[in-house]
């Protein structure tokens, strides 16, 4: 029988070293004996709290981890485990790519639990001043400074990375927390509501698929990626007015979904120009396969309708904005956008100031006042006074 331990831990100085060391025992009972790398008490305490606590937790080796492994080495694993599909999309994986490429520049050779706040804010503004470079056959070509958009995108992908690595428990928290965008940007994460007569505009001058793109959207809030595009015939019941989604980016994603009139006229169009294939929007080079992408359709439309560019994304806001608009539950506008997190509702519906507006119009100063057929006179009693008529 093991002898009882008297000690939880404790922190001593050496004679050899200008470092605090913590002396504590493992679960097996271990004697384990660590630099904290501090000359400060306080912190040297705290490290010691943090392997005590580890230990008790059962983490004590992945904890020991997280202050050997690089941030290069992490951001390898978080690409290879956390970022490739099914667990994101392509395009998702290639914008991480991308984003650490240029983390890794500064970060790679730093140990994951040594990167501060105040490094990263120096890492955005330096960013923020550098100019954007296209490789050519010619060599490097630079242009304009680089938009705070895309900053702010790594920025996001640097905060997802530590966020696993919490989780993992290789950090004790994420030094992103405590980070200050250095710029304000204007406009980020706000979808463009498109007003009933900007997408009549919208619709007169896009091409036949296009136009059903955007009513199909507008009616029922797929994904235009995801959903719409890879779409077969066979998911669309127009006879009773369902359409079944197959895949999704989310598991509440896959569903039947409802359509309205208007949308099964667009399906029912769409089915009659798409040929003999089994897509919905085949594709022009090769009809065997879907229509991978309307971007430079929906560009050239906008421009003749003379309409500032917005994301063909913001339609499926639209359609958020029009269901809540017209006095839809917001858990239903969720359950409708087949969204597994409530709050996400909030960055789709923008309820935009025309509106409030028209809302305000119908503001009646005199409710209390009215007689006749809306209201009737009932006996004053105490506490009440007239009440509105119920038709």
């Amino acid at each position: 029988m093991s002898r009882p331990i008297r000690y939880d831990g404790r922190v001593i100085r050496r004679k050899e070293s200008r470092f605090w060391w913590m002396y504590y025992r493992e679960r097996d009972g271990t004697r384990r004996k660590e630099s904290t790398f501090t000359e400060d008490w306080n912190e040297a305490n705290q490290k010691l709290r943090e392997r005590l606590q580890a230990r008790d937790g059962n983490i004590l080796q992945v904890a020991r981890k997280g202050e050997t492994i690089t941030f290069g080495e992490w951001a390898d694993l978080f690409l290879e485990n956390y970022s490739k599909p099914p667990i994101r999309e392509p395009k998702t994986h290639v914008a991480n790519q991308r984003a650490a490429n240029h983390l890794k520049k500064v970060f790679a050779t730093r140990r994951l639990v040594n990167v501060t706040a105040d490094e990263i804010e120096h890492y955005l503004r330096d960013r923020l001043r550098q100019r954007v470079r296209f490789k050519t056959t010619s060599g490097c070509v630079e242009r304009g400074k680089l938009k705070p958009t895309t900053v702010h995108q790594e920025l996001r992908v640097l905060r997802r990375m530590l966020n696993v690595a919490v989780r993992k428990k290789l950090i004790a928290s994420s030094p992103c927390a405590n980070v200050e965008f250095p710029v304000t940007i204007k406009g980020l994460f706000r979808p463009h509501y498109v007003s009933w007569s900007e997408q009549q505009q919208i619709e007169f001058h896009a091409p036949a698929h296009l136009r059903n793109v955007v009513r199909i959207i507008t009616e029922t809030g797929l994904r235009v990626y995801k959903e719409l595009l890879p779409m077969k015939k066979r998911h669309v019941d127009l006879i009773n007015s369902i359409v079944w989604i197959p895949d999704s980016k989310t598991p509440n994603g896959i569903s039947e979904l409802p359509l309205t009139n208007f949308a099964l006229d667009a399906f029912r169009n769409q089915i009659a120009i798409s040929g003999n294939g089994d897509f919905l929007f085949p594709s022009d080079e090769t009809p065997t396969k879907h229509l991978k992408s309307v971007k430079t359709a929906w560009g050239n439309t906008l421009r003749r309708a003379g309409i500032a560019y917005f994301r063909i994304y913001d339609l499926r806001s639209t359609y958020a904005t029009r269901l809540s608009a017209g006095g839809v539950a917001d858990e239903w506008v969720t359950q409708m956008l087949r969204q597994g997190d409530s709050q996400v509702f909030k960055k789709y519906s923008q309820m935009k100031l025309q509106m409030k507006r028209e809302a305000l119009e119908k503001l009646n100063r005199q409710a209390n006042e009215m007689t006749g057929t809306l209201c009737q006179n009932l006996p004053v009693t105490e506490g009440f006074d007239t009440v509105l008529a119920q038709q």
